[in-house]
């Protein structure tokens, strides 16, 4: 929950009051992943159990704070780093259990994977370790009584949310972690694959072993606590997800218990990723959703507007139809995609959402390079800064100031401020109190971004030995 587990804000500092941090077994293997597997040996710090799994402080944890504080009221969250990077597993029989099930060969090098698909035995190691420490944890609440409610399980008295951040991270360099078919694409991505997740609820008053295709998302969990929590919700507070207390507590398959705040039943949700290699937003409403690709300028696998008709509703039932995404309806329905696009364009504008933009020393050919403009000097009087720039024929549309309060600290923070276009190409901006080192950025007509001073390129230098701050202008 922070940039690094030393660093600002912690845990503690955005309202949790018990809080611990331990990778586990999830900590790297050294010096691979096929070396210093756990042992049945005392003194190993990773002893195996007597169902044969590595100890895991992260689980230990968990169920330590429920014994701690069960005789009271108590949220956990508990983020168990399973089935997150590395992907190995502590247990060499498992890790052989998987290695015989798919009927594979472990690789001459530790660190790659080749086998396509849901092949991996590393990866399937972590799945099985994933469900057995939850299982724990599951297994303490129902074999413990509940203080406040003699004769009672926690279980019965809990409720527990169950659900991931993201689909599956399906490969990085060298390494094929998993396939998320048949949905398209994962991680770091807007497609059903990135973020379609799984979600199990279970408590007090929810029935069983019901399956239900309903639309919520993260955003959902804190209202529909508060609710089943019998807590009024802060008046103050804008929240964006959806009370689910009575979807959950009526009929989990019926989508017209879920209401926005103006009481309206809940068909729309927006994803928004301009950045890293997703460059898109989605929208869905009702059984369609329309994905819009920013970097489809001289891309051919990236239409500006993909539409897909994920589901068929019928007397209020929906029936899975395209969620695999195949079936590209835009160009058959370019009305409907134009009003899904309007719509999303609305909501983001509502949002002041941030976008990508082009760059104008990318390497390829892009229309209207050539037109961006330059930047010639710059002055600096107290805290007010002045630029002037030379068009050469797009016109500057947009100007911001890049600041920095602690430059040349380990973990530099960057904030951004609209800065001011003046006549005869000039930009003025004011320096908040304590800024350190700067940077302004020109945006044209045709969305492109000239940045002054020139920002590195962060990926061939090493990590953190040369922060931002090196390359932008320092306040004199």
């Amino acid at each position: 929950m922070a940039i690094n587990h030393n660093a600002y804000p912690q845990p503690e500092d955005q309202g949790f009051d018990w809080t611990r941090h331990n990778l586990g077994t999830t900590a790297r293997m050294r010096p691979h992943r096929m070396t210093g597997f756990a042992t049945a040996e005392e003194g190993d710090p990773y002893r195996l159990d007597e169902n044969g799994f590595p100890y895991h402080q992260n689980s230990e944890d968990a169920i330590q704070f429920i014994a701690e504080h069960a005789d009271q009221p108590f949220f956990l969250y508990y983020a168990t780093w399973l089935v997150h990077t590395p992907i190995h597993t502590r247990s060499e029989a498992l890790l052989q259990k998987y290695v015989k099930k798919l009927g594979v060969e472990l690789p001459e090098n530790p660190a790659e994977w080749t086998g396509e698909g849901q092949s991996n035995p590393f990866y399937c190691a972590m799945v099985e370790e994933l469900d057995y420490y939850v299982g724990r944890l599951l297994k303490y609440l129902d074999v413990t009584e509940d203080p406040r409610w003699p004769g009672h399980s926690l279980r019965e008295n809990t409720y527990l949310i169950f659900t991931s951040d993201n689909g599956g991270m399906e490969r990085h360099p060298g390494e094929i972690i998993t396939d998320n078919f048949p949905l398209a694409r994962g991680k770091i991505s807007a497609m059903e694959g990135g973020t379609r997740v799984p979600l199990i609820v279970r408590g007090p008053g929810i029935v069983a072993d019901v399956q239900s295709d309903v639309l919520v998302n993260g955003l959902d969990f804190y209202p529909t606590i508060l609710a089943l929590a019998g807590i009024e919700r802060p008046a103050e507070k804008h929240l964006d997800g959806a009370d689910l207390s009575a979807l959950l507590t009526n009929d989990p398959t019926n989508p017209e218990l879920v209401h926005e705040a103006n009481g309206q039943v809940r068909d729309t949700m927006v994803w928004h990723f301009p950045n890293s290699i997703a460059l898109e937003s989605t929208i869905r409403v009702g059984d369609w959703k329309l994905v819009r690709n920013y970097d489809h300028v001289g891309n051919q696998h990236a239409p500006e507007l993909e539409l897909y008709r994920l589901y068929e509703t019928q007397a209020g039932q929906p029936t899975r139809s395209d969620i695999e995404e195949a079936n590209n309806l835009a160009d058959a329905m370019p009305e409907k995609a134009q009003a899904l696009n309007a719509k999303l364009s609305e909501i983001l504008t509502e949002m002041e959402a941030s976008y990508p933009y082009y760059n104008p020393d990318f390497m390829h050919p892009l229309p209207n390079k050539d037109k961006v403009c330059t930047i010639n000097s710059h002055t600096q009087k107290g805290d007010r800064v002045e630029f002037s720039y030379q068009e050469h024929g797009a016109k500057v549309v947009r100007a911001n100031l890049l600041y920095t309060l602690n430059g040349g600290a380990r973990y530099e923070e960057w904030f951004r401020q609209p800065a001011d276009l003046l006549p005869d190409s000039k930009v003025v901006a004011q320096l908040p109190a304590g800024t350190s080192h700067y940077f302004i950025n020109l945006i044209d007509e045709n969305n492109f971004l000239e940045s002054y001073p020139e920002v590195m390129d962060m990926r061939g230098q090493a990590r953190g030995k040369n922060p931002y701050s090196t390359m932008a202008l320092p306040v004199k």
